[in-house]
């Protein structure tokens, strides 16, 4: 398997699954044990998180042409209305103003060019050379914030604070690699058939099309399996997997389950990155709901509801809400299945062949919800279970579970 098998190669970013005993990929930084809490681990472990891109343009710049894309194509108005995000702190006060009074061009390239050139752009890591006088962009890649990162609006839509570990479920990857010219019409309709905060990391390795949400990289301290299938239990296994596999960085992966086995150059540039960037991720807390986004009366009386008749506590248990430490469950025992639409099983593609049960701390910030999207509202999930569980659940019930999902 070639890493550039048909072009099928998808967007995505370093995170989440797990390092697997059956794995040659000996990343030895222990998610349980949270044995990596040095601060200036952590610290380099953030600037790997936002700006590493373990030399993956190789991929995106040599291979795909995102470069002459971007210069030619992608204004700032564009950008944002693709989901990609600008740091507001790393703008300097002329080009604060310039926006505010309107003497920044936002539907010029050049000015994406320049805000590429400031490391502004999360998530998108460029190299911009002055030729004949002139801002040029000769070199891009991605890193992992780009699609486990957002901005707190500050400024402007799209336009804040970093908000790293937060899925950017405004991010379409898919449209954003159907603009390069490097991709056949086929593989073009499939990326854009994602749709908004949703990613298929296993598309270019399998052919096969179903999209899974962008997952949080926030609240993973503690738990095994961090994703949906738990393909390992240690976050540098996916960290690994889609740094290569995805992204297209310098470095291998293999897992003899899946039969993945893809080495990208003669040069690792992942492997000694993995224990600091887990460190990072482990060190990022589930943010709180905002003050007024719940009833905290009805949530009381819905966590009776969680841990009564919803049977909701039966998987969603412990401190972080999740059996994940101790099983992993059959796919005829989620609701999630069947996919929409005709997809794949994403279980059926995985190492496991099964599903985690998901934590719930911060689930009020990301919906769609299940690994799938299926469910656009926490009511829709709410629904679905008392449907597909038959439940029995009143109207008043439902809706004070819906109260205490949001105060998670």
């Amino acid at each position: 398997m070639t890493l550039y098998m048909h072009y099928r190669f998808p967007l995505a970013l370093a995170l989440l699954i797990a390092i697997t005993a059956c794995s040659n990929n000996s990343d030895n930084s222990d998610n349980r044990a949270g044995d990596l809490e040095d601060p200036e681990v952590i610290a380099q472990g953030m600037e790997i998180f936002r700006f590493d891109t373990f030399g993956d343009e190789a991929f995106w710049t040599d291979v795909l042409g995102m470069h002459d894309v971007i210069a030619s194509s992608v204004d700032p108005t564009t950008a944002l209305s693709v989901g990609l995000k600008v740091d507001a702190e790393a703008l300097p006060p002329e080009i604060i103003t310039g926006i505010e009074s309107g003497s920044v061009d936002l539907q010029d390239p050049d000015t994406t060019i320049a805000l590429l050139k400031l490391d502004a752009v999360v998530g998108i890591k460029g190299r911009v050379e002055s030729v004949g006088g002139n801002d040029r962009l000769v070199r891009v890649g991605i890193t992992c914030a780009l699609c486990h990162s957002t901005v707190d609006d500050s400024f402007a839509p799209g336009i804040g604070r970093r908000l790293d570990g937060w899925p950017n479920r405004d991010l379409d990857p898919g449209a954003i690699i159907a603009l390069s010219p490097a991709l056949s019409e086929e593989t073009r309709a499939v990326y854009n058939s994602w749709g908004p905060g949703k990613f298929d990391a296993r598309f270019n390795l399998d052919g096969l099309n179903g999209a899974h949400v962008i997952p949080p990289a926030y609240g993973l301290r503690g738990i095994h399996s961090i994703t949906s299938t738990g393909d390992g239990d240690d976050i540098a296994y996916w960290n690994r997997y889609v740094a290569v596999t995805q992204m297209g960085g310098q470095g291998s992966f293999y897992d003899e389950r899946t039969g993945v086995n893809i080495t990208n150059g003669t040069e690792d540039l992942v492997s000694s990155k993995l224990p600091a960037l887990q460190a990072y991720q482990l060190s990022l807390e589930p943010p709180a709901p905002p003050a007024g986004s719940f009833d905290p009366a009805a949530a009381e009386r819905g966590k009776a509801v969680f841990e009564g008749g919803g049977q909701c506590a039966s998987c969603h248990s412990g401190d972080r809400f999740t059996d994940a430490n101790d099983r992993l469950h059959q796919p005829n025992q989620v609701v999630s299945e069947p996919e929409p639409e005709g997809a794949p099983s994403w279980a059926a593609r995985s190492a496991t062949g099964l599903y985690r049960t998901a934590p719930l701390e911060g689930i009020w910030q990301h919906p769609p919800y299940f690994h799938n999207g299926s469910a656009p509202t926490l009511a829709a999930v709410v629904e679905i279970y008392n449907s597909r569980k038959q439940l029995g659940l009143s109207s008043a019930e439902k809706a004070d579970l819906v109260q205490y999902l949001k105060s998670l």
